[in-house]
């Protein structure tokens, strides 16, 4: 007859809480990168060249149409063949920027498209170039208007590093593989896990809520 025992699992706090950690730094480094990636990929999806156009469009189909544990695999196991030798971190961080950035890309797009273009022509008549327009008419505007989204971006990448475990990446899900490893209680570690995942995105979701809250409630009042 099963019976739930804890006991060994939580005995191993410190390996949870070392994961947890890590899990948090390697979600928000690769969603910066992601964003970096994603305002590139905008600007050039929104390109007068017709070049940066279909490469930015090629490399968000090639993302967001292909598994993402086939993307980390291309980088940790198939960059090497190219000579490019990556440890698993950095091979991670690697894989969940493009994976993020393709998902950035269409989100800072989407926002783009939504300013008024007569702020451009505006911004333009007042003698602004085309890359102060773009940074200070459009692009804040844009990451203002998208804050939502871009923030539920954070919590998918989060979610999404679990797969980086199958390459050795010393994260939440690795973390319970390794536990349940020594164990034997696989269930306990796994419910271990996700009650951890639980509580980080919804800690998570309240501070990006107080802070999309102060900050363009405050830029509205100004206004």
């Amino acid at each position: 007859m099963f019976y739930f025992d804890f006991a060994g699992t939580l005995s191993r706090w410190d390996v949870f809480a070392h994961a947890a950690a890590f899990t948090v730094g390697l979600s928000i480094a690769s969603t910066l990168l992601g964003l970096l990636i994603g305002v590139a990929g905008a600007a050039a999806r929104l390109s007068r060249f017709r070049a940066a156009r279909a490469v930015a469009f090629f490399y968000v189909e090639l993302i967001r149409n292909t598994p993402f544990l086939v993307q980390a695999y291309v980088v940790y196991f198939g960059f090497p063949s190219l000579g490019l030798r990556l440890n698993a971190i950095t091979a991670a961080v690697i894989a969940l920027s493009l994976y993020a950035g393709a998902y950035v890309t269409e989100i800072v797009r989407a926002g783009i498209e939504s300013i008024d273009k007569g702020q451009v022509e505006a911004a333009r008549a007042l003698g602004l170039s085309p890359t102060q327009t773009f940074r200070h008419v459009v692009l804040k505007p844009a990451l203002a208007s998208v804050y939502p989204a871009l923030t539920s971006q954070f919590i998918l990448i989060m979610l999404a590093s679990s797969v980086v475990s199958t390459i050795s990446v010393p994260e939440l899900t690795g973390a319970a593989n390794d536990i349940q490893g020594l164990t034997f209680r696989s269930l306990e570690a796994f419910l271990v896990v996700a009650a951890l995942y639980l509580v980080l995105t919804a800690a998570f979701k309240g501070v990006f809520s107080a802070i999309g809250h102060n900050a363009f409630t405050f830029k509205n009042a100004a206004r």
